[in-house]
């Protein structure tokens, strides 16, 4: 199974497509969404081709491969042009691992889940990472549309062997880790 796992596209067509469009040539088998799908935030400027309507047009056609979290900034109103799910959570076990997805607003390196997992991926904070602590590995997507701290806009890959942190402008790896 091959995972697309991107969070925090804040409304932007512009890099839905980008996304989309990797997650194709790559070939994976579902497109998980870790929140802020679709509004901006009060705190961010609007990212490059920000267009709600389009980005919910552009992930319905892709309904089937979705797997999308609920973030800070999706509202109940998110669901009306959604055909799709928003999940408070979610939980893959790949391989005997169990991988916990959040959006990070709640959970995060800071604030593990008291569910057990040996893998947490989460979004929220607008910067990418891979660590290793104590044994877990805990990972964050990155921005696909509004990066901070000079960080690539950003999306991972996730397989049965390994986690990687991908630069979505140029596709090339940024860290990686086995799982």
């Amino acid at each position: 199974m091959k995972y697309v796992i991107a969070s925090d596209i804040h409304g932007s067509a512009y890099y839905t497509e980008k996304l989309l469009s990797m997650a194709t040539s790559l070939n994976a088998d579902k497109i998980i969404l870790l929140g802020d799908v679709y509004n901006h935030g009060p705190r961010n400027r609007l990212p490059d081709g920000y267009d709600t309507m389009k980005v919910a047009s552009l992930l319905n056609g892709v309904k089937d491969k979705l797997l999308v979290i609920k973030g800070n900034c999706d509202s109940v109103v998110d669901t009306m042009i959604s055909e799709f799910d928003f999940l408070e959570s979610g939980i893959i076990v790949m391989n005997g691992k169990t991988i916990f997805l959040t959006h990070g607003h709640v959970y995060n390196k800071d604030n593990l889940p008291k569910t057990g997992f040996d893998l947490l991926i989460y979004g929220h904070f607008h910067t990418g990472f891979i660590e290793n602590v104590n044994g877990r590995i805990i990972a964050y997507t990155g921005s696909t549309s509004l990066p901070k701290n000079n960080t690539a806009n950003s999306f991972m890959v996730l397989d049965e062997s390994e986690l990687s942190l991908i630069d979505i402008e140029s596709g090339n790896i940024i860290t990686k880790t086995n799982i």
